[in-house]
């Protein structure tokens, strides 16, 4: 059974507003679309849009991991080819 929610769903803005190269705000993780019509979309489209942004920022955080990671190993091997033996 669904459950029915009784107060509506507070904006998400964090007032960063700055986009990254796909359109996503860094701040909130929502496209322009979803920032621009927040205020006219059902609380069931809201609750998509929040499921949304959750993945969006799991998938960010997930790919800045693996490029610091590869970063340090990058780092890692140059030092290791520097040694005299």
């Amino acid at each position: 059974m669904e459950q029915l929610e009784i107060f509506d769903i507070p904006n998400p803005c964090r007032g960063i507003c700055q986009t990254n190269s796909r359109g996503l705000c860094l701040g909130c993780f929502r496209t322009r679309k979803e920032r621009f019509e927040w205020q006219r979309l059902t609380l069931a489209e809201q609750q998509n849009v929040l499921r949304l942004m959750k993945q969006r920022k799991g998938r960010l955080l997930r790919e800045l991991r693996r490029q610091q990671l590869d970063a340090a190993s990058a780092q890692h091997l140059s030092q290791q080819n520097e040694l005299p033996f």
